[in-house]
């Protein structure tokens, strides 16, 4: 078989179809290099906070797989379970908290809901003045989520794959998707052609391109989402925080740098640079929340393409093309399932059906009217 796709997504396929399923017989193929796409261009955060109880269970496992993920591949994803804070503003904001916080628990996953004492103890140099735009009321954090390093995540990945005997393919991108009665039987790509019996797509913002190439379309969008990184200091921020009045969220890598990202760019693109009015919008708003930060400089910034499906939840599983399965559609969520989604594809292709854990992200259920709105999928804990 063929996994279209060397970030993440692809590779951790990969991995548990050798490791889970003694399905060693696989080409990874890679337009660029590994880990060049959105697991390179994301902001490390890894997290289960979510409301319904699909996604929560999903993340969750993911989050599980995260804690072990370095024992289990004998390589150092650098995980630091440093919690995700997620400032409330008002009382709508607080209700919505304490009803996420409550889903949460009752699934076995933690949360906690703190007061502004709270937050004085947990963030100095958050500014908690009532004068603020948007004054801080509260907030929900989850403890045992934090933060990864992603070239870690790919490098790892690739290691223990190409360890099982897998191929991985890097500079070889795919130009043609050839079908026999229904089925994929081979591809063309810029290597030349490659014939195979079953074929998985994990490309994120490119999964319409490649979609389309196999004659189908799917209900999802390509957007830019930026981020941004200073110069390094001492620590000064322990959790990543997301600030929801402004639309920014923050985090301290292990290299001192502050890691900012924001809301997505408002039009479709496959473009993966930024663009100056989504800077300010973010560094305005790092600076009401944190104002000593204003002196320190921005080093670089980055886009990644990001696949917002119509309900803001994963697609994956079975495709109207018989032996093309697929994952995507991950919007903020991409980076944080990477161990998840590539045990439960490579699940759903070794026994030809889904497990129960991705059933409800089948594709189908755009047609069946089984949409999954969840409103805690992004970085903002009550925006639809």
């Amino acid at each position: 078989m063929v996994v279209i796709g060397g970030g993440g997504h692809g590779l951790a396929t990969a991995y548990y179809l050798a490791k889970n399923h003694g399905i060693r017989d696989v080409a990874v193929l890679e337009k660029g290099w590994i880990g060049s796409g959105n697991t390179g261009r994301n902001t490390m955060t890894v997290r289960s906070n979510y409301l319904l109880d699909e996604n929560a269970q999903f993340y969750e496992f993911s989050l599980k797989l995260w804690e072990t993920l370095s024992q289990d591949l004998n390589f150092n994803v650098m995980f630091g379970q440093r919690g995700v804070l997620n400032l409330l503003h008002n009382d709508h904001q607080m209700d919505a908290a304490s009803q996420r916080g409550n889903a949460m628990r009752l699934s076995g996953i933690d949360s906690e809901l703190l007061d502004l004492d709270d937050l004085r103890r947990e963030l100095p140099l958050l500014d908690l003045r009532p004068c603020q735009r948007y004054p801080v009321m509260g907030g929900l954090i989850q403890r045992r989520a934090g933060i990864i390093r992603h070239d870690a995540v790919a490098w790892g990945f690739a290691r223990g794959a190409s360890e099982l005997g897998i191929d991985i393919v890097e500079n070889c991108e795919v130009t043609a998707i050839r079908q026999a009665g229904g089925k994929v039987v081979g591809l063309d790509t810029t290597l030349g052609p490659i014939d195979c019996g079953t074929l998985a797509v994990a490309v994120a913002g490119n999964s319409g391109r490649i979609a389309a190439m196999a004659g189908f379309r799917l209900p999802v969008e390509s957007h830019v989402l930026q981020a941004f990184v200073t110069e390094p200091i001492k620590p000064i921020l322990d959790p990543v925080v997301t600030y929801g009045g402004a639309h920014m969220y923050i985090c301290q890598s292990d290299k001192g740098g502050l890691v900012l990202g924001g809301d997505l760019d408002g039009y479709n693109s496959y473009a993966q640079k930024g663009n100056l009015p989504m800077a300010e919008t973010v560094l305005t708003a790092a600076m009401q929340v944190f104002p000593a930060i204003g002196r320190l400089r921005i080093l670089r910034y980055w886009g990644g393409l990001t696949d917002m499906s119509m309900d803001s939840t994963a697609i994956m599983g079975a495709t109207p093309v018989q032996n093309l399965w697929i994952t995507t559609g991950w919007c903020y969520g991409g980076f944080k399932a990477t161990p998840a989604s590539g045990w439960t594809l490579a699940d759903t292709i070794a026994n030809n059906r889904p497990p129960d854990l991705i059933r409800p992200f089948a594709l189908d259920r755009f047609e069946r009217g089984y949409e999954l709105d969840e409103t805690g999928t992004g970085p903002y804990p009550n925006r639809h």
